[in-house]
């Protein structure tokens, strides 16, 4: 069964969110981020010469600091969903193409790979401003709607025959792990997914494009659906 790439920092957001609010024990969090993966806050130290923290650990510092939710981040040059500032924290976030932000703390933890080693490091942040799931689901659906429809004409599939395995294999995903508190959302958040690894597949340089007319025009097809589905994630997940 394939599994559904959710962004890391959904995942942080979901499980830290509903740890703070009481729904998720600390040890849910640690065991679902990935396993293949080491994760470590930088920043949260609420003494002196802590070093990194554990998600565990962080969790409770985070607390101190007075955290109450989690919100996601997913932004992108132009489009910086999720942010409210500062210009430090949008820019490192922007580059990074994600971010969690911990409301009531004004914290910001972007994400830096290492090998497998991910160290979020926390920087000031703004509250962002919440999205509603309800519109940002509906406007993910017509865009999905439209996309398929653009890309069907460009032929983008008879290039890429996975865009069409991805679509084709929707009774055979494994749905994101998330709370239980997020349980009426796990569709919604596996067809935002879904549009994402379309856009992933359909940008790639070896997609049969030959022309800078045909790439121009799978980038307008696609453009809006990355922009949907982003959008829907951080409503769906903050």
């Amino acid at each position: 069964m394939q599994a559904v790439t959710l962004p890391v920092a959904g995942l942080l957001a979901a499980w830290l969110g509903a740890c703070l609010a009481g729904d998720a024990r600390p040890e849910e969090l640690e065991q679902a981020l990935p396993q293949d993966q080491l994760h470590l806050m930088a920043g949260l130290d609420t003494e002196p010469d802590t070093g990194a923290l554990s998600p565990t650990l962080a969790l409770g510092a985070l607390r101190r600091l007075g955290a109450t939710s989690a919100a996601l981040a997913l932004p992108v040059p132009g489009d910086p969903v999720g942010l409210a500032g500062p210009a430090e924290l949008n820019a490192e976030a922007i580059e990074a193409g994600e971010a969690v932000l911990l409301v009531g703390a004004g914290v910001g933890l972007v994400p830096a790979w290492t090998g497998d080693v991910v160290t979020w490091r926390a920087l000031p942040a703004h509250r962002p401003r919440p999205l509603d799931p309800s519109e940002a689901t509906t406007t993910l659906r017509l865009a999905l709607s439209e996309a398929t429809a653009r890309l069907v004409e460009l032929e983008v599939a008879r290039w890429q025959p996975e865009i069409a395995d991805v679509l084709g294999n929707l009774r055979h995903r494994r749905p994101p792990r998330l709370p239980r508190s997020h349980a009426d959302r796990v569709g919604a958040v596996d067809r935002a997914c879904l549009c994402l690894e379309i856009v992933a597949l359909a940008a790639e340089s070896e997609g049969g494009a030959v022309s800078a007319y045909e790439v121009e025009q799978r980038r307008q097809a696609l453009v809006p659906l990355d922009r949907a589905a982003r959008h829907a994630l951080v409503a769906l997940l903050s």
